[in-house]
């Protein structure tokens, strides 16, 4: 099931990724890339993405690296996909290419695609990095959701 662009999948790839190792930042691009499994290049443009976003400090010379500007349970999915996906509440243009698609001039999916949509924002912005971060006792990677 397609939720997210590659760029946002990647965006949360490395986000989580950097909350699981807070002790050791700030690491390096690189090393975030090669154990995110995102290709050096790209992760470099979404981390850019991602300190213009105020979400994460980069630093330059032979000790720097990226750290978050915040603790990983006061960081929502929302703030780290936000900068890459059209998928939030505000969404003004039709998923299915309609010009014209609102609540008063509907397309034919549009209601039920308004509360998919609601669903989605929702547990975007209830669920923290955090919460996906902590691997829970019986192995699975989400912790807690709402």
């Amino acid at each position: 099931m397609l939720m997210f662009s590659v760029t946002g999948e990647y965006a949360l790839r490395a986000m989580v990724f950097l909350a699981r190792n807070r002790d050791s930042w700030p690491i390096p691009g690189p090393q975030i890339a090669d154990a995110s499994g995102v290709p050096r290049k790209y992760l470099s443009s979404i981390l850019a993405d991602l300190v213009r976003a105020g979400l994460l400090e980069g630093t330059r010379g032979k000790r720097g690296g990226f750290q978050m500007m915040r603790p990983a349970k006061a960081i929502s999915l929302s703030e780290v996909v936000a900068p890459f996906e059209p998928i939030t509440a505000s969404r003004k243009s039709c998923p299915f290419g309609n010009k014209i698609c609102s609540d008063k001039d509907a397309c034919a999916a549009h209601h039920r695609w308004k509360e998919v949509n609601a669903v989605l924002t929702r547990f975007l912005e209830e669920t923290t990095l955090q919460d996906v971060a902590v691997r829970a006792s019986d192995g699975s990677r989400v912790h807690r959701m709402k």
